[in-house]
């Protein structure tokens, strides 16, 4: 039982240290950037994250206080 526990530690930090490589071992390591924003190829052809192009297809005024009072008393 304790050698599975020992076994299972071992391999789980040598797992961590692999992962964290760029952060732990290079000076002014961070992660690498996996985010569609960063790929120079897509920003190219104009390709953006769900969240932005959400965003963009919504750009919409906002209502004023009036509008907004006239469509809840429209019923």
């Amino acid at each position: 039982m304790l050698q599975a526990f020992l076994v299972s530690a071992i391999l789980l930090i040598i797992g961590v240290l692999i992962l964290g490589f760029r952060i732990f071992f290079i000076k002014n390591g961070e992660f690498p950037n996996i985010h569609i924003g960063g790929n120079k190829g897509l920003k190219e052809k104009g390709v953006h994250c769900a969240t932005t192009q959400d965003r963009e297809a919504q750009k919409v005024k906002p209502l004023t206080n009036k509008e907004v009072y006239n469509e809840i008393t429209q019923f």
